[in-house]
């Protein structure tokens, strides 16, 4: 080719691919929504996840414009204005129990279950530095106002750090045992310890030595604050919220109107001192004026303990956290309601998926059950009935019915579709820990913390029979895929086969050296698994009783365990905060799930066996990729990444006027042309 065709072919060419890489960027960033909270931060083999974990505390920054959440799965942080989340700061291998901003607010520290301090870029979140030195949880930390000095708190110690270098300067010992509650005066010359002698003691900073011991509460001290000058002390306890002067450690006064025999988990002063929040576990949150002890307004909106307040840098704002799994925002002067950010969980007691894959029911602290669609974590419903937690739920197996058994004793049943309750089960008399379904839908298994199993006829709610041979605690019950045979685990530590149309026992398994948490068939009922407190899952032959095999490598109990839909796997969850899949044939374990903060109670395949969904004390679901067939391989995807899209059309355009063999040939015409690129483009996003 002579120079000059050259240069227009190599000039065309180049335009050709910029048209291309405009065209398919605008296509995508047209047709592609921005990334959402469900994708952030997610932990390797996970591909989403739903809830974003329960709150301990909150804080605003120095300029207002946000607010960071710590909660079991790591810090949130929003926008104030909006209520957007920007961002999910993770590194901590437990829950983020305590956090505070730097003065400059460039900053934020970060104090964890996993007893470390860590430093964050807030800006970028980037992890800028690990302090490590306790022995327990951190559930304090404050920076000095020069931003120089960071004061931690633990249930057994107080360290002081140098934040530029993470050396440890100091650390103050407790002398009344472990300490509930940690303050730092805002000028950080003075830390206060609540302690479970129920008094409250002060120390300087910078020597170390005790100051004062404030006596006066009879009960632990859970909360406390420092008033922005440091002048006084605000500490809360189920018998009264002290006001407390800090130079002599006398007692000012105690608040008028305090509810009494209320913890009260949070305190806060407004930045000018004049008011003091308290959040409390009866879900309201207290406003005082600090002068005079009155009690001006109560703010009510919250169903259960708040366990965090903080004022906006104004003092126009307060923000409150609860167990609930809100944060609202309300006005001071007013006491209005102002917003709510919504996404964190509440105290969940149970879980259950729906056979059909599409939802998920969890049990709340407060008796209600609430349905979520699996896909979108969008909230479905709300079943109400029990005034006591659920400790287990399941569904019938076409997905209509749910089931509910609770530390009330009852077993009660709604209608999914319409949220109506059908029957109300009752007999046991003492908590139901499990409940199941016959595959069948004609028959419910409930067992009991009164040493029963008892069956029930699922149409009538009329109750069939009572199975007793078990001489503790019935954790879990199951019934076979035929619906003839049910399996029921205990904390006799044995597993035990019944035959469901006679009540009488068929075997009696033994082998489990602890509490046996969950049992489960296989597929095909020819197997049975259980997981237990001895850390193993253990098979067994359902028609001799004979163990199979045992699994081991969990660290901790085995709480959760579930078949793949062929039963050639089995899912464990553990207390030990992972998930482990199992080669049923070979017992050789396969793949280990890491990224819950807490135990995992519930794991439990997709239909088609694509995903795994786990389920964890942390307050989220996290939904797993599990390895599937690899699709044949389209022409169009000429990299072989499963994907057909701009990577592929760049290839071909850089081959432009080549001749075959040529893998840029799409179509086989024996050259690299306009026709393979029209190709490649109409199989764009389209699936293997």
């Amino acid at each position: 080719m002579e120079p000059q065709r050259r240069k227009i072919f190599m000039k065309n060419r180049l335009f050709l691919i910029a048209f291309i890489l405009f065209g398919v960027s605008t296509f995508f960033s047209a047709n592609t929504f921005a990334q959402d909270h469900t994708q952030w931060s997610l932990p390797e083999g996970a591909k989403a996840r739903l809830g974003k974990g329960h709150i301990t505390q909150i804080a605003y920054s120095p300029d207002g414009t946000r607010l960071a959440v710590a909660s079991s799965i790591g810090i949130w942080v929003y926008d104030t204005a909006t209520g957007e989340a920007l961002d999910l700061i993770t590194g901590h291998t437990g829950w983020v129990m305590s956090m505070s901003f730097s003065s400059d607010g460039t900053t934020l520290a970060s104090g964890g279950e996993d007893g470390t301090v860590r430093l964050w870029d807030i800006e970028t979140g980037r992890h800028l530095r690990t302090l490590e030195g306790h022995t327990r949880w951190v559930m304090s930390v404050s920076f000095s106002p020069d931003g120089i000095t960071l004061t931690s708190g633990s249930p057994s110690e107080i360290c002081l750090w140098d934040v530029e270098t993470g050396r440890q300067l100091r650390t103050l010992e407790g002398r009344g045992g472990w300490v509930m509650s940690v303050s730092l005066s805002l000028d950080g010359s003075i830390v206060a310890r609540g302690e479970v002698d129920a008094n409250v003691r002060l120390w300087s900073v910078e020597t170390g030595r005790h100051i004062h011991t404030l006596e006066g509460h009879t009960d632990w001290v859970m909360s406390m604050s420092f008033s922005p000058d440091g002048t006084t002390l605000a500490s809360g306890s189920s018998d009264s919220t002290v006001l407390w002067d800090v130079a002599t450690g006398r007692q000012l006064r105690t608040l008028e109107g305090d509810a009494g025999s209320i913890w009260y988990f949070s305190m806060s002063f407004s930045p000018d001192g004049t008011t003091l929040a308290s959040g409390g576990e009866d879900g309201t949150i207290r406003l005082w004026d600090v002068a005079t002890g009155h009690h001006l307004r109560t703010l009510e909106r919250h169903t259960w303990d708040v366990n965090s307040v903080s004022f906006s840098p104004d003092g126009t704002t307060l923000a409150s956290g609860s167990l609930d799994g809100t944060v609202r925002l309300w006005d001071v002067a007013t006491g209005r309601h102002l917003r709510t950010l919504e996404g964190h969980t509440d105290w969940v007691q149970s879980v259950a998926f729906s056979p059909d894959g599409s939802m998920g029911a969890s049990g709340i602290e407060d008796g209600t059950v609430r349905l979520w669609d699996i896909e979108t974590g969008r909230l479905i419903r709300t079943l109400e009935g029990h005034i006591w937690p659920l400790y287990s739920m399941s569904f019938s197996p076409d997905s209509t019915i749910l089931v509910g058994g609770s530390s009330d004793a009852t077993v009660r049943l709604w209608n999914v579709a319409t949220g109506r309750q059908l029957q109300v089960l009752e007999g046991h008399t003492w908590h139901v820990y499990s409940v199941s379904l016959s595959p069948d839908g004609t028959t419910l298994a409930s067992g009991s913390g009164d040493e029963t199993v008892r069956l029930w006829d699922v149409e009538t709610g009329r109750h069939l029979r009572t199975l007793e041979r078990h001489t503790w605690d019935v954790n879990s019950v199951s019934f076979s895929p035929d619906s003839t045979k049910l399996a029921s685990g205990s904390s006799d530590f044995t597993v035990r086969l019944w035959d469901v149309a006679t009540g009488r026992q068929l075997q009696r398994l033994e082998g489990h050296m602890g509490t046996v948490y969950t049992v489960s068939f296989s597929p095909d009922g020819i197997t049975l698994a259980s997981g237990s407190s001895d850390a193993t899952a253990r098979l067994w032959d359902v028609a001799t009783g004979s163990p199979i095999r045992t699994f081991e490598g969990h660290t901790d109990h085995v709480e959760s365990i579930s078949f793949s839909p062929d039963g050639s796997t089995l899912a464990s969850g553990s207390s030990d905060a992972t998930i482990r899949l199992w080669d049923v044939a070979t017992g050789r374990q396969v793949r280990t799930f890491e990224g819950h903060t807490d135990d995992v109670e519930s794991v439990s395949f997709s239909p088609d066996g694509s995903t795994l969904a786990s389920w964890s004390e942390d307050g989220t679901v996290l939904l797993w990729e599990l390895t599937s067939p690899k699709p044949p391989q389209r022409p169009e995807d000429i990299n072989g990444d499963g994907l057909v899209n701009i990577q592929d059309l760049v290839f071909v355009a850089a081959h432009l006027g080549q001749t075959a063999p040529n893998t840029a040939d799409v179509n086989g015409d024996g050259v690299v042309n306009i026709q393979d690129l029209v190709q490649i483009a109409g199989a764009l996003g389209k699936p293997q």
